[in-house]
């Protein structure tokens, strides 16, 4: 009964030993200098976008150019150089900024490369492209081909603040930026835009929170048990992410994201063990919860928040996570809950295959998160 998402589960988890990588947006910093120089400084997965993995998906395996990135990711930097030099009119063209109607030309300045590295941890390049304000330019438009996958614009304000960032998917265009003063949105437009950003980074692209949330949701059927892990757990990520996000507290990533896999292996194994609600479970979600709010943290970081509108996306953000953990629930509910939760079988069939499941990818992930494979 419990096939389809077995199958599911196990192309996650072959994709995930075969190293893919989550689709990270490009991070771009627009500025314009007095002398009329615009300049866009860029960090990003050049490869996926030489390889045009595409905004669309959520990890590099699931782009028909899988391959194409795959092959990119084991070049040394010289040779992704030549592979970029190769391409670089291609991807100038998808990256574009307007004034008014009047299309900017671009060039690369610069570009940095990293060795190969590690191949389980996507490489982020560094590159600068410039171009000439035209005369009597008030307001630019910046935009990034969807098929190089997605971005952020940020415009760099006061004491290493954003005085705008907003994150574009699908190749949709940034909103005007003025060239002299600070673009105006509404607390309004931050707080919807942020509901998109967090919904998305749990439905598609956040394997391992919706793994997470699946895992508590296969302990009982029973709504008592998961109102009450929910809540716990939405409560603990909802304090590390505000206090993160103050500056009040931070943690490497490189701690984080080993800790959060080994929650993920610690709920998967607990249901093995039980099927009702212990005392001590709460608890130890909401511990859980405190790593997963700093997970978000890293990604809400990445993309920047406004001062000026910085409550009203953080709570846009949080309810976007919390729309995102609700769809998986419902997900899951529509899957197998709402038709076999009445099932004597429901324990054998549903809750210990999938948490079998879960526990086979999470235990890789702590493996492959800690460095002990190459």
């Amino acid at each position: 009964m419990a096939i389809f998402p077995l199958v599911a589960l196990g192309v996650a988890a072959t994709n995930t030993v075969a190293g893919a990588h989550e689709i990270r947006p490009a991070i771009v910093d627009l500025t314009v200098q007095d002398d009329g120089t615009v300049r866009l400084e860029m960090s990003l997965i050049l490869e996926a976008a030489l390889a045009e993995v595409g905004a669309e998906h959520a990890d590099t395996d699931e782009s028909p150019n899988a391959e194409r990135y795959d092959s990119l990711r084991l070049l040394e930097e010289e040779a992704l150089a030549a592979e970029f030099e190769r391409s670089e009119t291609r991807f100038v063209e998808g990256v574009r900024l307007m004034a008014g109607d009047e299309r900017i030309p671009l060039e690369v300045e610069t570009l940095e490369l990293d060795p190969v590295g590690d191949t389980d941890f996507a490489r982020l390049s560094r590159m600068t492209l410039t171009g000439r304000l035209p005369a009597g330019a008030t307001e630019l438009v910046y935009s990034f081909d969807a098929s190089f996958g997605p971005s952020v614009i940020r415009v760099p304000g006061e004491e290493g603040t954003n005085s705008y960032s907003a994150y574009l998917d699908n190749g949709s265009p940034s909103a005007p930026i003025p060239v002299e003063g600070v673009i105006t949105m509404t607390a309004g437009e931050v707080f919807v835009d942020y509901i998109g950003i967090g919904f998305t980074h749990i439905v598609p692209k956040g394997l391992d929170h919706i793994l997470f949330v699946v895992g508590l949701f296969l302990l009982s059927p029973r709504l008592r048990p998961l109102l009450v892990q929910v809540t716990a757990f939405t409560v603990a990520h909802s304090v590390t992410l505000a206090l993160a996000m103050l500056g009040v507290l931070t943690l490497p990533g490189s701690v984080v994201e080993p800790l959060i896999a080994a929650s993920i292996l610690f709920i998967a194994v607990e249901n093995l063990g039980t099927d009702r609600l212990t005392r001590w479970r709460p608890y130890v979600v909401f511990i859980f919860g405190l790593l997963h709010g700093l997970g978000f943290a890293g990604v809400l970081n990445e993309i920047g928040l406004s001062p000026a509108h910085f409550a009203s996306g953080l709570l846009g953000f949080n309810i976007g996570v919390e729309a995102g953990q609700l769809a998986v629930v419902a997900g899951c509910y529509a899957l197998f809950g709402a038709w076999f939760a009445d099932r004597p079988w429901y324990r054998t069939r549903i809750t210990i295959p999938l948490s079998l499941a879960i526990a086979a990818i999470a235990a890789w992930w702590v493996v492959e998160r800690t460095g002990l494979v190459g």
